[in-house]
Order: structure tokens, then sequence, then C-alpha cells
């Protein structure tokens, strides 16, 4: 109930915070004669549509495991994460162009020069962006949620872009009128290195990818310590959306009870799971040992 509560809260923070910055940057975009800032309001309807992805996301892989998703949902983070790194990386792309030809195409001395209204967004974006970013982040860990993590960072993209409009803009008010193109390009490079580290997470996330050595040697530390385990054979783990499972393979006495052997791996089944929140599902296989 409190985990929905939050999701409720954040999104509704996100959505309406961007709709807003949206309006408003638009305006001084249209009025204040800047490309910059027309750039960043794209970016950040963009954030609008993310949050969006993300909120959808969130809610369906909280979704109890049914008959035919017996083990869970998680993986819908994962694509909601996906679409908000494609949609990222295509806004970006499409201001990078338009930058780009602007640029290319000289004449600069017939290029609008931004008033002070375009300026003045530019501070207020970076201000409340910023402020927008620690805000979701802070929940996204909290949740342990890697769509709405990636939705924070969409916020601190769009905080940098705005630093860029900040500069183009200024030095384009100063005399420099391509600058404010400039800034277009640089927006673009913030969006698109955001973007490919989302969908590099998310595609890592969707194929298994293991939680690393660091992490598997401290599992198979904490799991060689349980009582009855004579040491660990196997250990493998694979991310499944913002959840992990464990497969293991443990030596026990050859010469116990099955009821005995069996009792030793739930222990330690369940220890781990108590002892790692982020593991979903732990598999213990045990092998019979020898004791000389």
């Amino acid at each position: 109930m409190e985990e929905k509560k939050i999701i409720k809260k954040v999104s509704a923070v996100d959505i309406t915070g961007n709709i807003v910055l949206v309006l408003f940057k638009f305006y001084a975009g249209i009025i204040g004669k800047s490309s910059a800032m027309v750039s960043d309001a794209i970016h950040s309807l963009a954030d609008v549509f993310a949050t969006l992805v993300a909120v959808i996301g969130v809610h369906l892989a909280r979704k109890e495991p049914d008959k035919a998703h017996p083990y869970g949902h998680e993986r819908f983070e994962c694509l909601a994460a996906l679409i908000l790194g494609v949609l990222l990386t295509a806004t970006g792309l499409g201001i990078g162009i338009s930058g780009v030809k602007t640029i290319l195409a000289g004449h600069y001395d017939q290029l609008s020069v931004p008033t002070g209204i375009a300026l003045a967004a530019a501070v207020v974006s970076i201000v409340s962006k910023e402020g927008m970013f620690w805000y979701t982040r802070h929940y996204a860990k909290k949740l342990n949620s890697p769509a709405f993590m990636a939705d924070a960072w969409h916020q601190r993209s769009d905080a940098l872009s705005s630093v860029g409009s900040f500069i183009g803009i200024g030095g384009a008010m100063l005399g420099y009128p391509v600058l404010d193109a400039v800034a277009s390009v640089v927006i673009c490079l913030f969006i698109l290195k955001v973007g490919f580290g989302i969908l590099k997470d998310a595609v890592e996330k969707m194929l298994d990818t293991s939680c690393g050595e660091e992490f598997e040697n401290e599992l198979r530390d904490f799991i060689a310590a349980r009582e009855g385990v004579d040491k660990v054979d196997m250990l493998q783990t694979r991310k499944f959306g913002n959840k992990v499972y464990v497969d293991v393979e443990i030596s026990v006495d050859g010469s116990l009870p099955l009821v005995e052997a069996h009792e030793i791996s739930k222990q330690a089944h369940d220890a781990l799971e108590q002892r790692y929140p982020d593991v979903k599902h732990v598999m213990i296989h045990e092998n019979p040992s020898v004791k000389e």
C-alpha cells in the first residue's frame, strides 16, 4: 500500500512539474527567439512521456505472479526503461541534427538574438529539474525501481541541457548568435549519453546478466558460513528486472539422511533471502561430500 502511495505521489509531482515547464519553456523559446530553449522544451516534453512510461512499468512490475507469468512481472520495468532509452535517444538525435544544420548553414548575422525571457527560463529549468532529480532519485532508491531511477536521470539530463541552454542563450545575447544553435547540439550530447546508459542497463537486466563477481563472492561466503554446509560447489546469479535470482550447489555430509540434508539447504536458502531483500528466489541443490 505504501509503495502505491509513493508511486502516485512521485508520478503526480513529476508529470505536473514537467507540464508546467514545457509550457513555460515553449513560450519563452518562441517569444524569446531561442532555438536552444525550444529544444529544451522538447526535451521536457519527452520527460512527460518518459514519466508516464515509467509509471506504467512500475505498476505492471508489481503485479503478483500468475499462471501465465509464474516468475512475476519485474521485467516490465526493464521494458519501460528500454522505451525511455529509445525515446531519449530519438529526442537527442532530432535536436542535434537541427542544431548542426543551423551551424553548417552559416549566415550567423541573420540569426535571431534571444531575449531575457529565454535566459530566465533556462535558470528556472536548471533549478526545478535538479530538484526533481533528487526527489525522484530518493524514491527510486526507496522502491528499488530501475524505471523510476531512469526517470530521475532523465530529469538530471534535462537540468544539464538547461545549463547548455543558459550558456548558449547568454553567449548569443552577448553578440554570438551561433552559440544558441551550438547549445542545441550540446543538449543533444547530454541526452544521448543518458539515453545510451539507460538502454545498456535495461538490456543487461533483460538478458539474465550476472550480478558481478564481487556480489557473487559475497553470497558464496555467506552460504559457506551456514551450519552444515561443507562448501559451495557452484553459484550463479542473474538479474530479473530489479530482483535477483540465485542458483547454488552446496556440498553436505553424504552420510546424512535426506531430511537433514534438506534442512541444511533450507536454512541456507531462508537466511540468504532474509539477508538480501533484492534476492527474489534461491534454488539450492545438495551434493554429497565424503568426510575423511
